[in-house]
């Protein structure tokens, strides 16, 4: 029988050049893909994606990210000689651009407390205001403020009463009281006392009424930066409002200043400084607005200045701008709310750059 060449020999070999061929076409496509997707084992490398490849953390959520505050702050100032409460200040405000991740945790939890049922409003409301000591990005500072803000509604601007609040409390009339009397017991006008309780009369208090009344004063503080002002009772954050400030040249000072004895006004007459004339509130060119604060200045650049003032406005536009003569400016509404605040020689006001 003829054979053919190379018989069973041959046809090992031929198998065996088949594997190498088949190794070396795996390990050539194993090349293709690394060059392709790179040396990271699952595609592009981290240095391509850089941080982004960690999960992203939501700031403007209402549920966790944002600025969150604190434990309770020292009781109801008593009798203290013009002694400036311990404002909160932020810290590196604007230097921080990446949320904190101390403070959403504190912004976590005072969700929760709000959330709870019942919700354990003052709880939150410390551990927010305390937040606010706590270096955050802009969007948490905001987003503390505002759920501040809103809570304050109910805890401080609405007539319910909390029990243990260390701001409010009530107190039950007695023969001969007067709302202003008991305003100026409590360190705050008695317009806010009016306000909270619906009182639309003074002299409609009745004897044996229990009242909420709230533990002043508050105070201001204002930054140049910003064009804000922000409201304290005590130290506990109530409210922000954009004003308008001394153009340039006319800078409003920095510095601590105080409410001026017989400082508070309505409408009062102004002595335009440019022509001399004195105007009234209604005419042509009064400045004004609403209400006028007085205040005199106790430290830095403010001190022993006189003639600066907040108030309100009948040019809106300038809210948010360097436009006034070094005075601090209000919508007319937010400077009656303020001035439903603010007690001449208790109420301080620090402004800042």
């Amino acid at each position: 029988m003829a054979r053919y060449p190379g018989g069973a020999q041959g046809s090992g070999r031929n198998r065996t050049r088949n594997r190498i061929f088949m190794i070396l076409g795996l390990l050539c496509a194993v090349a293709v893909i690394a060059l392709i997707y790179g040396p990271g084992p699952f595609g592009r490398s981290e240095s391509e994606e850089g941080i982004l490849a960690g999960p992203p953390i939501d700031i403007n959520g209402p549920e966790v990210n944002e600025v969150t505050p604190s434990e309770p702050v020292p009781g109801p100032v008593v009798e203290t000689e013009r002694a400036e409460p311990n404002l909160t200040k932020p810290v590196l405000a604007e230097a921080v651009v990446q949320p904190n991740p101390e403070a959403q945790t504190m912004i976590s939890e005072a969700i929760e407390l709000l959330a709870a049922k019942p919700s354990r409003i003052l709880e939150a409301r410390e551990k927010l205001n305390k937040a606010l000591l706590v270096p955050m990005s802009s969007q948490q500072r905001m987003f503390v403020k505002e759920r501040l803000s809103e809570i304050a509604d109910e805890w401080l601007f609405s007539r319910k009463i909390f029990p243990d609040d260390r701001l409010c409390g009530t107190y039950k009339v007695e023969t001969g009281d007067q709302l202003s009397v008991i305003g100026k017991t409590y360190k705050v006008p008695h317009e806010l006392i009016m306000k909270i309780n619906r009182i639309s009369n003074p002299r409609l208090l009745r004897l044996g009424d229990t009242i909420k009344v709230v533990n002043g004063p508050f105070h201001a503080k204002i930054y140049r930066s910003t064009f804000t002002m922000d409201i304290y009772l005590q130290d506990t954050f109530v409210r922000s409002y954009s004003v308008g400030l001394g153009k340039e040249g006319m800078e409003t000072p920095t510095g601590l200043w105080a409410v001026k004895p017989d400082g508070k006004l309505v409408e009062p007459p102004w002595p335009d400084p440019e022509t001399g004339i004195l105007l009234h509130a209604g005419d042509p060119g009064y400045a004004l607005g609403s209400r006028w604060i007085a205040l005199e200045g106790l430290e830095g650049e403010a001190k022993d200045r006189s003639g600066f003032g907040i108030h309100g406005t009948k040019d809106p536009q300038t809210i948010g701008t360097p436009s006034s003569r070094g005075c601090i400016r209000l919508h007319n509404g937010d400077a009656i709310f303020v001035y439903d605040l603010l007690v001449p020689v208790h109420s301080l006001v620090r402004v800042e750059d």
